[in-house]
């Protein structure tokens, strides 16, 4: 059912966004003065006083998390007195287009007319702070710091996939295999989807890096681009040692119309879904693909009727690079047009989970500058949470709102059977996919397999990196891991991988 009452239709009308970047970072704002400067900046841009905001939602933060729930003392800072007033429950990349779709739906449902959604990360002035708090210089800030608490390691952990850097390389390996590439093949597409990001980064303000970079400097592995998680290094990860704050206003067409907002500063929120994998990446049905990532991206699009083609701009995420190649592969982006409005989160900046508020602004200053729909897909966890919505510079025809974009149900339907985990495993079996970690100074120091017994159970072995014909046969590219049968072995502290023939043997 196509809205129609203008009281129910969700525009945004001012975005705003911050990089903040003193010489010295202890001059920098915290994660809280960068909220209260990037709603500075969206107010001033939809000419709306702050002290009218009906709804006030936050983006989680970590850089200064010992702050707490920063409602309050956000409200406090701009002089709002929202009935609506909420943080989100944890830091996930999703979590800016979730907060978007939540306001919307409000406005639809009638529950307000004003809305605001920010979020900041200040990691590079909590980084030096950190330091100075470590070494005596400032005993204020080591007072305040948030204690961790230590938990025993789980099985992954154990084998290191302990971190999103530890786990996305698994998915670019099984996706690589899956479609057939070369190693050389797969790193050439990341490197052009990567300086597509950079050279749009470098024509943004609001992006950290504004540099652009050549395919050449995205491949090559040296001191200033140390290898990660293979094969990754470090220009193809987010980057979040930065200080940047982002929001966005969303109102009703019928307050913006009062408020007397020109037409061509309105940018029309379309329907949105969402979908997630399990918390845990061993119980997963496969790392080749994601049934919530497609049922995300298809669902979207099906509810706005619309194709890739409708599309003049896309934000696709971007923390590691299987992630928009995956997205791209759906929605049926060409790999020549960049996937992103912002910059991807190596060059605009990986501020944690507000990535996507900065995306959002960017595409409505593309969208009001030129082109009249763009696509946003967004990212979180472990390859774990998705969530899509559409942006236009005119009405979207088949949007309605409220809108239940929980679509879990649908991908559960896709998934396919999630093969039962074993963790005390010895014998024969296939990679079903791997990586390879490596220290700051650029060697090897670990590695994991993910294999499939012959019974189709899954299991995990670590690799032996001191074995140079093994870590070869894994990162040489001269033959494809995944799928190579092998040999789970029993050591003194865990399982390892072995090939049943020698690596060399089997490249051959």
């Amino acid at each position: 059912m196509t809205m129609t009452d203008p009281e129910r239709i969700p525009v945004i009308i001012g975005v705003g966004q911050v990089n903040d970047r003193p010489e010295d970072p202890d001059d920098g704002l915290d994660s809280l003065g960068l909220m209260v400067a990037a709603l500075g900046i969206a107010a001033e841009d939809a000419g709306v006083s702050l002290d009218d905001l009906n709804s006030l939602a936050i983006v989680d933060q970590i850089s200064f998390h010992h702050l707490g729930k920063l409602c309050e003392p956000l409200a406090a800072a701009i002089g709002a007195n929202p009935v609506i007033n909420y943080q989100s429950a944890a830091p996930h990349g999703d979590t800016p287009v979730r907060l978007l779709n939540e306001a919307a739906n409000r406005i639809g449902a009638g529950e307000v007319k004003l809305a605001a959604i920010v979020g900041a990360e200040a990691l590079r002035t909590a980084a030096g702070r950190a330091a100075k708090a470590a070494s005596g210089e400032d005993k204020s800030y080591n007072a305040i710091r948030k204690v961790a608490t230590r938990r025993e390691p789980n099985y992954a952990q154990l084998h290191g996939l302990a971190a999103p850097v530890d786990v996305y390389p698994l998915y670019e390996n099984a996706t690589r295999a899956a479609w057939g590439q070369s190693l050389s093949d797969a790193q050439a597409e990341s490197a052009e989807i990567w300086v597509r990001f950079s050279e749009v980064a470098a024509a943004n303000d609001g992006a950290w890096i504004r540099k652009a970079a050549s395919p050449e400097d995205i491949l090559r592995v040296d001191e200033r681009n140390r290898p990660i998680a293979f094969p990754y290094s470090k220009l193809m990860v987010a980057n979040s040692s930065v200080n940047q704050g982002a929001g966005f206003i969303v109102a009703s067409l019928a307050e913006a119309w009062r408020r007397g907002i020109p037409e061509d500063r309105l940018i029309y929120v379309g329907m949105g879904a969402a979908a997630k994998e399990h918390a845990s990446i061993l119980h997963r049905d496969r790392y080749d693909g994601s049934v919530s990532m497609e049922t995300s991206i298809t669902r979207t699009l099906a509810l706005n009727g619309m194709t890739a083609a409708d599309f003049d701009h896309v934000e696709l995420y971007s923390c590691f690079p299987c992630v928009p190649k995956m997205a791209r592969r759906i929605l049926g982006w060409p790999v020549e047009r960049p996937a992103t409005v912002f910059g991807g989160l190596t060059f605009g900046g990986g501020p944690i989970a507000n990535y996507m508020s900065h995306a959002i602004v960017s595409m409505v200053d593309r969208l009001r500058a030129e082109g009249r729909y763009g696509f946003l897909f967004a990212n979180g966890g472990f390859a774990t949470d998705n969530h899509c919505i559409v942006l236009g510079s005119k009405p979207i025809a088949a949007a309605s709102f409220p809108q239940d974009f929980d679509y879990q149900a649908e991908a559960e339907a896709k998934r396919g059977p999630v093969p039962e985990l074993v963790e005390d495993y010895a014998g024969p079996a296939t990679i079903e996919s791997y990586t390879v970690f490596y220290g700051r100074d650029g060697a090897p120091k670990a590695g994991v397999v993910v294999a499939r017994t012959p019974e189709d159970k899954r299991t995990l072995a670590h690799v032996d990196v001191g074995d140079a014909a093994m870590l070869g046969f894994l990162t040489d590219g001269t033959q494809e891991p995944v799928g190579i049968a092998g040999q789970v072995v029993a050591l003194e502290e865990g399982f390892g991988w072995r090939a049943v023939q020698s690596p060399s043997s089997l490249r051959a």
